[in-house]
């Protein structure tokens, strides 16, 4: 018994102070406001993701829009089939590759961002109050430099990753 609450007790300091832990707990914290935040709507953060890049990147291929969203290729999919049946994506073939396909907002899509927005930055608002001002800032910095660091590494072949550690 001893044993067990000696592991017990060694094993919560290791996730207070796990950045993989600590950031899915406040990606689900924060998707749990959101969806509270979002009401009757049935839009999901990733579908807002997808609805703001496309808005700033027309006629951008699925391709792209996975590099742009972070989100994988197969659920990347998923998401926009189910925009399309919902009416707020259109999606043709692009010129330059009569595999790929672009995709664009449909004026529905546009009326679905414009009143999801300002829902959004209260989630953001809600999410960022526990910190000060300056802490604020400084978190979204430290964030976009572990996203941008962590998404070039992954792009970096295995073989170099591993002699990095060498």
């Amino acid at each position: 018994m001893g044993n067990r609450k000696m592991a017990k007790e060694a094993q919560a300091p290791r996730l207070e102070r796990s950045p993989i832990h600590l950031l899915h707990r406040a990606g689900q914290c924060a998707g749990d406001i959101f969806q509270s935040e979002m009401g009757a709507s049935d839009l999901t953060p990733r579908q807002f993701a997808v609805l703001v890049t496309v808005s700033q990147n027309e006629g951008l291929s699925q391709t792209n829009l996975v590099e742009k969203t972070g989100i994988d290729r197969s659920t990347l999919a998923d998401i926009v089939r189910r925009m399309l049946k919902k009416g707020l994506l259109q999606r043709r073939r692009t010129k330059e590759d009569a595999r790929a396909y672009s995709v664009k907002l449909s004026d529905e899509g546009w009326r679905t961002l414009k009143s999801a927005e300002p829902m959004a930055r209260r989630v953001d608002d809600k999410v960022l109050a526990v910190l000060s001002g300056p802490q604020r800032d400084r978190f979204v910095n430290d964030l976009n430099t572990i996203v941008e660091a962590l998404t070039a590494l992954q792009a970096m072949p295995l073989e170099s990753v591993v002699r990095g550690r060498k």
